[in-house]
């Protein structure tokens, strides 16, 4: 049987750490799995994401703009405890369908984002779904790989993200919308708590083991401490509803 599209891009993903080609190349994407409302297994689909400052993401059931809401949006319904694929984590999420006000606020925020999102909606009389997924239970990443290949992994998905940033402040204007600014904070949170635990924890145990490691690490945890005090300044800026796009550019450089 020929592969589908989708099955093409799902193996693609998770050869390689969440990253695909093609038309999706650079693009924020998980595989949400969710449980077929008729047939009762399992279907894996690929899916845009935004992030949120608390424990989800949101995922849109747009079909393209089409006259129906696509089929893993009825599974979700049906049965909302999923799976979620992130290239660096799997973990159970609940999928919650977001309803009125708060649909509107957060559907108002991809708008200012992407106004492809607008498009879509223009196309239907349906109401485009907007699905929270609360993240459950996270296991520890995992690469498949030694420890320090998931260290490096872990690295090279920040480095993305922040590419990813970048890549939006250019397009963003004179100003910052509110998904960019939440999207900032998001890597300035994951980033703060990953380097803790490195220099709490990972390191003082390293040198344990290896003290000859000294001088490197004295330069890794000065490398933390700058980064702290680079989030800090980008953070200070992000809260504060003047500061200009060119500005928090530097700040990411």
């Amino acid at each position: 049987m020929p592969t589908t599209f989708t099955e093409q891009l799902i193996t693609e993903f998770r050869a390689n750490a969440g990253q695909v080609s093609g038309p999706f190349e650079g693009a924020r994407l998980l595989l949400l799995t969710t449980t077929g409302a008729r047939s009762g297994k399992p279907h894996t689909t690929v899916l845009g994401y935004y992030p949120d400052t608390a424990p989800r993401v949101f995922v849109v059931g747009s079909a393209g703009g089409g006259p129906k809401h696509p089929d893993w949006y009825h599974n979700a319904l049906a049965n909302p405890r999923v799976t979620v694929e992130t290239g660096l984590f799997t973990y159970e999420a609940d999928a919650v369908v977001l309803r009125g006000a708060e649909r509107d606020e957060i559907f108002e925020r991809f708008v200012e984002a992407d106004p492809g999102w607008g498009e879509y909606q223009s196309k239907t009389t349906r109401t485009i779904p907007v699905v929270a997924l609360q993240q459950l239970f996270t296991g520890p990443p995992g690469s498949g790989g030694s420890f320090a290949d998931t260290l490096r992994l872990i690295h090279t998905i920040f480095r993305r993200e922040l590419a990813l940033i970048r890549k939006e402040f250019a397009a963003s204007g004179p100003s910052l919308g509110a998904q960019l600014r939440i999207n900032c904070l998001t890597l300035c949170q994951g980033l703060h708590n990953h380097h803790a635990g490195e220099s709490t924890a990972l390191f003082p145990s390293l040198l344990k083991t290896y003290p000859e490691l000294a001088p490197t690490i004295k330069q890794l945890d000065a490398d933390h401490a700058r980064i702290a005090d680079l989030l800090a300044d980008l953070q200070a800026l992000i809260t504060t509803t003047t500061a200009p796009a060119d500005a928090l550019a530097i700040s990411t450089t």
